[in-house]
C-alpha cells in the first residue's frame, strides 16, 4: 500500500534508538524523510548513516529536549532546511522511577520535563508549519498511565498527560485539519528495556514471566509493529482518524492477562 509520504519531512524525537529509529526506518522506506532529534551525536549521526546506507533519506538535528531553547532551535534547523513540515512524532522519554515514597519534588518536576514537556513544546514550535502542510501529530505513550507499574509516579503521569494532550490537541487543531493520535506501548524490548531488564536479580526469568503475561502470542511487541501503526496514522491513509489512543501491546493493556 503506498501511503503517500514521499518526501514528506517528519520530525521523530528520540529517533535514533529503540522505537523511535524503528519509526524513522519505515518512514524511509515509505519515501519519507525522517528527521532525527536526540542528544546524543554520534547516536545521531550513524542512525542517520544507517538510513541513507539503505537508500533512504534522513536529517538531524541536536537537542536535549529538557532545555525550551533547545527545542525551538531543532524545529527551526528544520524549517531552514525544508521549509516545511509534515508531520511530527514525540517519542522520547524514560521510565526513570521517580516514585511517591522514594521520590521527591525536584524529581518529579525533573522526570515530568524529560517524559512530558517538550511534546508541548515541540508541537506548539512546529505547529505554524503542520498548519501549512495539514500534516499530523503522534505521540507515543506507556500504558502505565493506565495500568500503574508501580515506584513511577512520575512517568505514569507524564504518560496519562500525553494522552490528555492528544485528546486536546485533536479539538483544537480541528480548524486547521491537523490530525492527532496517540500509540500506546506496552512490553517492546528496546535498549532502555534491556537496561532495566537487567537490573534483577534473574533478568531472563522476570523476561519470561512478563513475555508470558502478554496475550496474542506471549511475546513482545516488536519496534517494526509499533512503526507501522504510527505511520499509518501520520498519512492520509488514516484521513478521517483523530483524536485515538490505540494500543499496540498484543492485548496487554485491556484483555486478562491471567488467560492460559
Amino acid at each position: 500500500m503506498d501511503l503517500g509520504l514521499k518526501d514528506k519531512v517528519i520530525i521523530v524525537t528520540g529517533g535514533s534508538k529503540g522505537i523511535g529509529n524503528g519509526i524513522c526506518t519505515i518512514l524511509a522506506n515509505e519515501g519519507a524523510v525522517p528527521v532525527i532529534v536526540g542528544r546524543n551525536e554520534q547516536n545521531v549521526i550513524d542512525a542517520v548513516k544507517k538510513i541513507e546506507e539503505n537508500g533512504g533519506k534522513s536529517y538531524y538535528a541536536l537537542a536535549e529536549l529538557t532545555d525550551p531553547n533547545q527545542c525551538k532551535a531543532a524545529v527551526d534547523k528544520v524549517v531552514q532546511k525544508f521549509g516545511r513540515i509534515d508531520g511530527l512524532v514525540n517519542n522520547a522519554g524514560i521510565n526513570d522511577g521517580i516514585g511517591l515514597e522514594d521520590g521527591n519534588y525536584d524529581d518529579f518536576l525533573r522526570s515530568i520535563n524529560r517524559n512530558l514537556t517538550h511534546y508541548y513544546l515541540m508541537a506548539h514550535h512546529a505547529l505554524p508549519k503542520l498548519k501549512e502542510s495539514k500534516g499530523s501529530i503522534v505521540n507515543i505513550g506507556s500504558k502505565t498511565a493506565e495500568t500503574g507499574q508501580g515506584g513511577t509516579s512520575a512517568y505514569a503521569a507524564a504518560n496519562g498527560g500525553r494522552n490528555a494532550l492528544t485528546r486536546e490537541w485533536a479539538v483544537e487543531l480541528l480548524p486547521y485539519q491537523i490530525r492527532v493520535n496517540a500509540v500506546v506501548v506496552a512490553e517492546c524490548y528496546t535498549p532502555l528495556y534491556d537496561r532495566w531488564i537487567k537490573t534483577f536479580p534473574n533478568p531472563e526469568k522476570k523476561l519470561n514471566e512478563i513475555t508470558q503475561r502478554i496475550p496474542l502470542e506471549n511475546r513482545m511487541t516488536t519496534t517494526t509493529e509499533i512503526a507501522d501503526t504510527v505511520v499509518f496514522l501520520l498519512s492520509q491513509r488514516s484521513s478521517h482518524t483523530t483524536g485515538q489512543i490505540i494500543y499496540v501491546d498484543g492485548g496487554y493493556t485491556h484483555l486478562d492477562r491471567a488467560l492460559k
